[in-house]
């Protein structure tokens, strides 16, 4: 399933020069995924006119793949990026803008076009994107008379009443990556702090509320070294109550037996606030080549990938949410599970939307303040001040 190559490919023309067949990179590598996709970008090179020659490698070796291929001008004719990388490929000139193409983005919501477009041109379109929220086991809230929490205050009340020996009431994933400071996102984005200056108070009060739950016991001191996974194996096992977590996780809760679930939106600082949350997904593109035959048809096939009937098979199969708001609102009526899902998409953001390449500094500086604070190294306001001085480089 998986190459390490990925260039112009055999049967790229015929000998009229008319284009038969274009080369697909993503790193789609899993089944079913990698079998999902191909079929799409199948069906949609049928009505390009192409065959699409789809290659998958592990995505640690999608990016330093691509930057190799952008400097030898051997890049796919159609390349997925995660979207919080595509600011650095589009800073290579290896991307062409999608509106030279005549490619409709009417429709789609504000944040996912902006995890698209490097300074100005939208250069990716994301068929379905991701956020996170929070899931709740039913059965143990009902048992300890608490509602789902919609405000802080309410979520560490929640936590401590489900708390119990062997169980505890919140968990979190604030290990030292990049999935860390993403899931730190919505608590400091919706109480008004920023990545751009991270040593202010709404930061700090942000970080002070995950510093409460382990303090107070309604949290895992091991959170500092669970990743998202390890949160739904936790959650899997009755050994912890709530979540936060992205809807890729739907599938396996769906298969656990006698687990009743819920997902609501990631509580908020004050009632009547809606949380702002961190896009997730890919985006697909086109780069540069030789040949504008083969760009055309590559955007031809891009457009149907983002077309309404696409996304809504993307969006079912993987459990995300299609990228135009008219789709989405469909899609949640159909799968009620996703409906906190699409609610959070509404006012996502990209992570890169305001650093653009600066943004992993900034995801160092947040993990590290997050691993500082809740191992009791440092109040959350020294912590985050360090965050700063490491996402500036002073």
């Amino acid at each position: 399933m998986a190459a390490t190559g990925c260039g112009g490919g055999a049967g790229a023309g015929s000998a009229t020069g008319e284009v038969t067949a274009i080369t697909a990179l993503d790193y789609y590598t899993d089944e079913p995924e990698h079998t999902q996709w191909g079929n799409l970008l199948t069906a949609c090179g049928k009505k390009a006119g192409v065959t699409v020659e789809h290659t998958s490698v592990p995505g640690a070796s999608l990016v330093p793949q691509v930057l190799r291929q952008a400097s030898s001008r051997t890049l796919p004719d159609l390349l997925m990026l995660d979207n919080a990388d595509l600011q650095q490929i589009a800073g290579t000139g290896a991307l062409t803008p999608l509106d030279q193409y005549g490619i409709d983005f009417n429709g789609f919501a504000k944040g996912i076009l902006s995890a698209g477009t490097y300074q100005g041109k939208v250069y990716g379109l994301a068929p379905a994107v991701n956020t996170v929220a929070l899931f709740y086991n039913k059965d143990m809230l009902s048992n300890a008379g608490v509602a789902v929490p919609e405000t802080w205050g309410e979520l560490k009340t929640a936590a401590a009443k489900l708390t119990r020996p062997g169980r505890y009431g919140m968990a979190v994933d604030a290990n030292a990556t990049f999935e860390g400071s993403w899931q730190f996102l919505p608590f400091l984005w919706s109480n008004g702090g920023h990545e751009k200056q991270l040593d202010t108070p709404q930061a700090a009060q942000a970080l002070q509320l995950w510093v409460d739950l382990v303090k107070s016991g309604s949290m895992s001191k091991s959170v500092v070294n669970w990743n998202q996974s390890d949160l739904h194996d936790q959650f899997l096992a009755g050994r912890t109550a709530m979540m936060i977590n992205g809807p890729w996780r739907i599938p396996a809760l769906n298969q656990a037996e006698n687990l009743h679930w819920g997902v609501a939106p990631v509580p908020v600082p004050r009632a009547g606030q809606t949380p702002v949350t961190p896009l997730g997904g890919e985006v697909w593109t086109v780069p540069q080549s030789a040949s504008k035959s083969r760009q055309e048809k590559a955007a031809r096939v891009l457009a149907c990938l983002n077309d309404s009937s696409s996304m809504l098979t993307v969006a079912k199969e993987h459990f995300t949410v299609p990228s135009r708001t008219t789709v989405a609102s469909q899609y949640a009526e159909q799968v009620p599970s996703m409906a906190a899902f699409v609610h959070s998409v509404e006012g996502a953001r990209s992570r890169t939307s305001e650093l653009g390449v600066k943004w992993p500094k900034a995801a160092t500086g947040i993990y590290t303040a997050i691993q500082s604070a809740l191992t009791g190294e440092q109040t959350p306001e020294k912590a985050l001040e360090r965050g700063q001085q490491i996402a500036t480089g002073s």
